[in-house]
């Protein structure tokens, strides 16, 4: 994350994008610091759009994610990818950071809280059942409380499956170390949980949504519920145990129906 971005020239990623899933593979994630900046500088002239559908055409049974996206370059043109290759995962990372105009353009985010809306509605007109998740902080200097009640008028609109929270930190050498913020701790600690308590009540109103759904999930291991002894994840990274055979379907693709949910996992069954 030091120094200017750099994309790698596309035929090394494929490759090592191939010797990943000859050793067996199965869930691979593309990363980068900014992964929709990606080809700016590579000879090929690829975006990042470019990149994820020359990946999709790879032979094999597999998954593609990718993280980390900015959306000053989260394009329709990768939506549209996305929604046509079922190889890439239905699950967007787009951080938003606040959900007020003022606060953003303080943060240079270089995009508003109008501009957010619109990418996550045009997510949503390709793929309606897209996976969202984001990063917000709270208590940015002197953030004030109708800015932090639009921060959570973003999240009850979104309604994202998963938020990163935090409270702003002050690092040495930004613009913002240097303002002279009003704001008590006490009450940056009394807004943070605030939204916690409204994503949480929104995480399990959208896990309740797949109750009775069969959805494809990849087997990923074993975990400790006696009844429900396999662990899989869905496209949007959500946390599945399972009933139904043994070990041996770790590594598999396979079709569970969900039959109940908590705030933070699904439980299901793999229908044979």
């Amino acid at each position: 994350v030091r120094g200017r971005e750099r994309s790698r020239e596309p035929e090394q990623i494929i490759a090592e994008f191939r010797s990943l899933l000859a050793a067996g593979a199965r869930d691979i994630t593309l990363l980068g610091q900014n992964v929709n900046s990606y080809g700016k500088n590579t000879q090929a002239g690829w975006d990042f759009a470019d990149l994820l559908d020359r990946l999709c055409q790879e032979e094999g049974e597999f998954l593609i994610r990718f993280m980390t996206s900015h959306p000053k370059d989260a394009s329709e043109k990768l939506f549209q990818v996305m929604a046509k290759n079922p190889k890439a995962a239905k699950h967007l990372h787009l951080p938003f950071q606040s959900g007020s105009s003022r606060v953003l353009r303080e943060m240079n985010r270089s995009y508003n809280r109008e501009q957010y809306l619109e990418l996550i509605g045009l997510a949503r007109k390709y793929m309606p059942d897209v996976t969202l998740s984001s990063d917000v902080i709270v208590g940015f200097p002197n953030e004030t409380q109708e800015e932090f009640e639009e921060t959570l008028s973003l999240i009850e609109k979104v309604r994202f499956d998963n938020l990163f929270t935090f409270i702003y930190s002050k690092r040495e050498g930004t613009a913002a170390a240097k303002i002279d913020d009003k704001v008590t701790m006490e009450e940056k600690k009394r807004r943070f949980q605030q939204l916690l308590e409204v994503q949480n009540r929104i995480a399990n109103e959208q896990n309740a949504l797949l109750v009775g759904q069969t959805m494809t999930v990849l087997v990923d291991g074993v975990g400790q519920d006696e009844e429900y002894p396999l662990t899989a994840r869905t496209q949007g990274q959500k946390l599945l145990r399972l009933k139904g055979a043994g070990e041996g379907r770790i590594g598999q693709f396979v079709q569970a129906k969900v039959t109940k949910h908590t705030t933070w996992s699904l439980f299901g069954e793999i229908q044979d």
